[in-house]
């Protein structure tokens, strides 16, 4: 498979652009459990422009993460076109365009997948951007924006012959957002009647090893682009290159190698974000990587609860994750005495030692 001057190997695996997801210490990660081909947050070229906070961090990148693709959205064709030699001036290797996003606030703006409801509009912009560029230009997109306006085949060859150099289609409709399964068939479409010098890249429900290689074998795409399935989880690219190759799956990583990249993680994130802001951003991830685990739950509550790194570092390395779970007994006044005498109430140093109440047996706090 090739895309610009770009050769990847049989059945590449690539990660996707998500949202406060696909920041570096993600892409770092993901890129040295198997990632072939990275791509950034997407950025707005409205942001660029208006030089939005965040806007211009998202386009810091490093060469250990090479291949990667910058994404760029924008509803409006003459910002896009501005913005596009912001892009191109940082040498990402591709300039990827979100055509796909079902995000209310960026459909709003004919941004994502909201230009799908005017495709002449989105050959211009995608014009636009590829007049501007210096690098191969690829796109995101999905099926169409209803299930009464797909015309995906048609838009895939219109793309190809404006001049993109690869195509990715997540197999939903942006009104089924992320519900329901995605459509493979759609795929197999594509890649039979839609494009034809160009590879497909398949997205949607590869969230695990089996459902990847199944997502190559029934639609034929070139390369499957990995989402939510990789966030807490940047093995998926090791496990699912293993299990193509052997049809075996690795053994889970242990329990040490978790906590060990969660800090990793963490620690790079708090680097890039700050501490109070890359703790907060973190806090999305803990279900994926230690799902599984006996006590699990409980280790997530408890991470939600620190707002320094330090601390977030304390929880993890004092967790024992196959501890039993703590049995606190129901604190309870002993049983009433047989007598039919009427119990007198304690009198000066406290009651009989028979009715006393064990505080620290019973589970309740003791005082100093």
């Amino acid at each position: 498979m090739r895309i610009g001057d770009l050769e990847f190997g049989d059945r590449p695996l690539f990660l996707a652009p998500m949202e406060d997801v696909s920041d570096p210490p993600f892409r770092i990660l993901c890129k040295r459990y198997g990632a072939d081909m990275l791509y950034t947050e997407f950025v707005s070229s409205s942001g660029l422009l208006h030089d939005v906070e965040g806007s211009h961090q998202k386009l810091e990148i490093f060469n250990e993460e090479r291949p990667i693709g910058i994404q760029v959205w924008g509803g409006e064709i003459d910002e896009v076109r501005r913005a596009t030699p912001m892009v191109d001036a940082v040498n990402p290797d591709v300039i990827d365009i979100n055509f796909g996003c079902p995000v209310r606030k960026v459909v709003s703006k004919d941004g994502g997948a909201g230009i799908l409801r005017c495709v002449p509009k989105m050959e211009k912009i995608t014009e636009a951007v590829i007049e501007e560029a210096s690098r191969p230009v690829t796109v995101k997109t999905r099926l169409g924006w209803d299930e009464d306006s797909i015309q995906i085949v048609d838009v895939a060859r219109m793309l190809e012959d404006v001049g993109i150099a690869a195509l990715t289609v997540h197999a939903r409709t942006r009104e089924q957002q992320y519900k329901g399964e995605a459509r493979w068939k759609w795929l197999r479409k594509i890649k039979e009647e839609g494009v034809r010098d160009i590879p497909l890249v398949g997205n949607g429900d590869g969230l695990d090893p089996e459902r990847i290689d199944k997502m190559f074998d029934e639609t034929g795409v070139d390369a499957v682009m990995i989402g939510r399935g990789a966030i807490g989880n940047p093995w998926i690219f090791r496990d699912a290159r293993v299990y193509m190759e052997t049809g075996d799956i690795p053994p889970p990583p242990s329990w040490e190698e978790r906590v060990q990249v969660v800090a990793e993680h963490l620690s790079m994130k708090c680097e890039w974000l700050g501490e109070r802001t890359g703790v907060l951003e973190m806090r999305k991830n803990y279900s994926g990587y230690f799902k599984g685990f006996r006590n699990a739950s409980k280790l997530r509550h408890q991470l939600m609860q620190p707002e320094s790194k330090e601390g977030v570092l304390d929880v993890m390395l004092n967790f024992k994750p196959d501890a039993p779970d703590i049995q606190i007994p129901a604190a309870r006044l002993p049983d009433r005495p047989t007598k039919t005498k009427k119990a007198s109430l304690p009198s000066g140093d406290g009651a009989p030692a028979s009715t006393k109440v064990d505080a620290a047996a019973a589970g309740l706090p003791t005082s100093d």
